[in-house]
């Protein structure tokens, strides 16, 4: 072999070693990426939308808290995730739904931020207190901390339609709040102590959750409405901003930084559920049937 040959072979033999080379550091980058990704680079958004309660036949735009506790913990069994922010759209929910997800909130191993977009008030606003962070749009509104019971006193208009509306009874109380005829003072008591019961444990648990004293969380509630930026003035919130920011948030809690990846955990749909009942409804059906053949098999043979 020539000495020309011998160079052109020794040109493309370490042509071919830097080549090998780079595609190893691209293999080890990317490794390394995967890596990180898989250790905890993600923050997951969990979608608060409508009113928070098990469902309602009036109001078909609703998040059921089951669902929100279900997102929630599977984040936190999630090794990708780090953090998780709370996109909260809600005029409240029923005291029993709101306080579930403000004790899941509460246990979440992984730190949680909730950004208030339009709407954050009464039950929604309960449980984003107990968030790690509290971001609201600079025209959210948010707070609306009380309690109302509402009830309607039909007697006069049945009365002047010619409606004898009564009810039978086995107990003095069952019938309260009926509205074919008003309250009497002795339940009137009755359901504004419930619901001034309610109200302090409304009041306590916002209190401990955002560090504040009760006394100064009652001045500022009265079921009063603020928007975001007047909730930030009387530290309803800790910061105004879009979601980006309670992204950012989250990551620089988690210690995630500016790197990383952002999933949406959403709750079933209307769609989803309703094929999840039919399924549910078949399969029962099914095991009826089996069961009547079963049965009737056994009257048979009798």
């Amino acid at each position: 072999m020539d000495k020309n040959s011998k160079i052109v072979l020794g040109v493309i033999g370490s042509l071919v070693g830097i080549f090998l080379l780079i595609v190893l550091t691209i293999i080890i980058i990317l490794g390394m990426s995967s890596a990180n990704i898989s250790m905890g680079n993600s923050v997951a958004v969990i979608p608060i939308y409508g009113e928070v309660s098990y469902g309602s036949s009036e109001n078909s735009y609703y998040t059921n808290p089951d669902d929100i506790k279900n997102l929630i913990q599977k984040a936190n069994d999630d090794t990708s995730v780090s953090a998780i922010v709370l996109d909260i759209n809600s005029p409240g929910g029923t005291p029993v739904a709101s306080g579930e997800v403000m004790e899941s909130i509460k246990n979440s191993k992984k730190p949680i931020v909730s950004w208030i977009s339009d709407t954050g008030t009464s039950g929604a606003y309960l449980l984003a207190s107990a968030s790690d962070k509290i971001i609201a749009s600079p025209s959210s509104w948010v707070g609306s901390i009380g309690v109302i019971l509402q009830l309607s006193d039909l007697s006069e208009m049945y009365r002047q339609m010619g409606v004898n509306k009564y009810a039978l009874k086995s107990g003095k109380y069952k019938d309260m709040g009926a509205d074919y005829r008003n309250i009497t003072p002795e339940e009137r008591k009755m359901l504004q102590t419930m619901i001034d019961e309610e109200y302090d444990y409304f009041i306590s648990n916002i209190a401990q959750n955002r560090n504040l004293s009760k006394d100064y969380v009652k001045s500022i509630a009265e079921g009063k409405i603020y928007t975001g930026r007047q909730s930030l003035k009387i530290k309803l919130v800790d910061s105004l901003g879009g979601k980006d920011q309670a992204i950012q948030k989250a990551a620089d809690i988690a210690g995630i930084g500016n790197y990383y990846n952002v999933i949406t955990l959403s709750p079933p749909s209307t769609f989803e559920r309703l094929l999840g009942s039919i399924t549910s409804q078949i399969g029962y059906s099914m095991g009826l049937g089996i069961g009547d053949s079963n049965s009737n098999s056994s009257l048979l043979s009798q």
